[in-house]
């Protein structure tokens, strides 16, 4: 998720901050951003367990105002991120079965990372 250091795309402790910050403010300026999400490999994995995850890409979804039909648009090419931009009613809809690791507003991975 950085092009200046590749050792670090993997390491969620300098990427999260960084990546989701800048995404969450380039989606703001279009809809409102409600929650922010892992879902995928990270959303399923123990916190503890990410180490093995190593070279699998980022799975985001961001629960906003409104879907966003292209929000790969909003993505630097160079990233490892798959981005969904969905309203509630579509993520309660086609996502409830999936395990979801929230990570803002509140973040359930800080939490996790405290019970260890």
């Amino acid at each position: 998720m950085s092009r200046v250091k590749l050792e670090a795309i993997w390491q969620h402790d300098k990427v999260l901050p960084y990546i989701l910050t800048a995404l969450k403010d380039k989606i703001d300026d279009i809809t409102a951003v409600e929650k922010i999400f892992l879902f995928g490999s990270r959303g399923r994995i123990p916190f503890d367990e990410w180490d093995t995850l190593e070279g699998k890409d980022w799975d985001v979804l961001v629960q906003a105002k409104c879907k966003l039909k292209n929000a790969h648009t909003l993505l630097d090419k160079d990233y490892y991120l798959d981005l969904l931009v969905l309203d509630e009613e579509t993520i309660k809809e086609h996502y409830s079965k999936y395990q979801l690791t929230m990570i803002f507003p509140e973040n359930d991975l800080l939490s996790k990372n405290n019970q260890q």
